[in-house]
């Protein structure tokens, strides 16, 4: 019922339910996160990782395309995908990196798509979730920890009540 947060202990577990039985659960998101985010185009989306990219990873690898994908559903596994795609065209081997977000993230509050957008691009650097990989997520955005805890929330929302921003 509360798979999002399988991991977290009892107490905030026995919180949320709280709130989920009190119908209390979207008026928490809302307070906190009143508005949506306008990156709703593709173009959009690249144009805002891109900047997030050139402000905190200038060095690290390019990136070929960011995008919206209809195909991630199952979001307890995965919000976001990096792709390294590696191509033979004529006679050399051409790397790309690729960021896909689940088109379920067209309309939510920014800080939530910024958590999804710093968690992507810290796999350019570090591909496995250690201590390192955790430490770029909030060197991109602070409240990287705070905010992957309320997107879980907005799922469950999601889940158990349908829309909560309006599509």
């Amino acid at each position: 019922m509360l798979k999002y947060i399988d991991g977290y202990n009892t107490h905030i577990k026995a919180q949320v339910q709280a709130l989920i039985d009190q119908n209390k659960l979207g008026e928490y998101l809302l307070s906190r996160y009143p508005q949506t985010h306008p990156y709703a185009t593709d173009k959009s989306l690249y144009e805002y990782v891109m900047e997030l990219k050139n402000t905190h990873m200038k060095s690290s690898p390019p990136i070929a395309k960011v995008l919206y994908d209809a195909k991630i559903r199952d979001l307890k596994a995965a919000l976001g995908i990096h792709t390294f795609i590696s191509r033979v065209q004529g006679g050399k081997l051409k790397a790309k990196n690729e960021i896909r977000i689940s088109h379920l993230f067209k309309k939510v509050p920014e800080p939530f798509l910024r958590m999804i957008a710093a968690h992507e691009l810290a796999h350019l650097k570090e591909k496995e979730h250690g201590k390192a990989f955790y430490k770029l997520c909030t060197y991109i955005e602070p409240s990287y920890h705070q905010l992957e805890f309320d997107v879980r929330l907005f799922l469950i929302y999601k889940e158990h009540f349908g829309e909560l921003y309006d599509l």
